[in-house]
């Protein structure tokens, strides 16, 4: 696996967290020095280790804010 490189941009929520004290995250992250883009992913504490994830860029997060509306819960 290659390496690679994350800036932690801004820290926007917790969604939840496990027994073990891994959070599930919404941050915007830049990848490699690249644009920054929203992220969603399982992180250990301190951010020593992550899990996999999905990143958005803004237009596919407000898509899904769209979506997440209409949903009945």
């Amino acid at each position: 696996m290659s390496d690679f490189s994350y800036e932690l941009i801004k820290h926007i929520t917790v969604l939840s967290e496990s027994k073990n004290g891994w959070t599930k995250e919404l941050n915007l992250v830049s990848w490699n020095g690249r644009e920054p883009k929203y992220d969603i992913r399982d992180w250990a504490p301190e951010h020593a280790k992550m899990g996999k994830g999905v990143t958005l860029q803004k237009d596919e997060l407000l898509k899904l804010k769209d979506v997440l509306k209409e949903l009945e819960f």
